[in-house]
Formats: structure tokens, C-alpha cells, sequence
């Protein structure tokens, strides 16, 4: 199973706009972007994961996305 799940990633994302908010110290649009873009790899790389499990029946994936979603549809 892997380490960081779906539910990290929305963390690390949620934890972005927090941080581009921070009045005191923002974080620097740059990062963001960048941290934005490695999420839309991960985000890709899931789909087509979901698409393979679909295509082939198989019933589980790596486990970044828990089993009882990918039986679900999401």
C-alpha cells in the first residue's frame, strides 16, 4: 500500500491556499504553482489508474485511492 493517499493530497493542497493566504508570510506564487502542477500529475496518473481498473475489471488499484471509492465510482 502506498504511503500518501488521495486524502494527503488534499491536504497538502488545502494546506497551499492556507498558506498563499498567510497575511504575515505568504507562500510565494511560484511554489504554489509548482506544488499545483505535481498535484495535477498525481490527480492524471490516478485516473488513468481508474481507467485501467475499469478496463480490465480488476478489483483493486494501488491503494492511493481507497478500494470502496474505485467500487463506487468515486
Amino acid at each position: 500500500m502506498p504511503k500518501n493517499k488521495i486524502e494527503d493530497l488534499r491536504n497538502h493542497l488545502f494546506a497551499t491556499l492556507e498558506a498563499l493566504q498567510d497575511e504575515d508570510k505568504p507562500m510565494e506564487v511560484d511554489r504554489a504553482k509548482t506544488i499545483a502542477d505535481v498535484a495535477q500529475v498525481i490527480v492524471n496518473s490516478a485516473k488513468i489508474e481508474v481507467d485501467f481498473i475499469r478496463a480490465t475489471g480488476r478489483s483493486q488499484g494501488t491503494g492511493f485511492i481507497p478500494e470502496e471509492r474505485l467500487l463506487n465510482g468515486g
